[in-house]
């Protein structure tokens, strides 16, 4: 067994100084961060949605 096998396979990734931002640079930062999120979410239910017809299908 080598060691990169007991290392954690997700790592949370770096935070990002935000001290060298400019206030455009951190509302543009925003912005995409909110993009993420918004995809995120939409994933969230598309897979919420397959979940619940599955379940409809084998709870029969």
């Amino acid at each position: 067994m080598d060691e990169e096998d007991l290392l954690p396979q997700r790592q949370k990734p770096k935070l990002r100084d935000l001290s060298v931002l400019g206030v455009a640079e951190l509302e543009a930062y925003i912005a995409e961060l909110e993009a993420e999120i918004a995809r995120t979410r939409d994933e969230i239910a598309v897979k919420r949605r397959q979940r619940g017809g599955a379940e409809s299908i084998f709870s029969r």
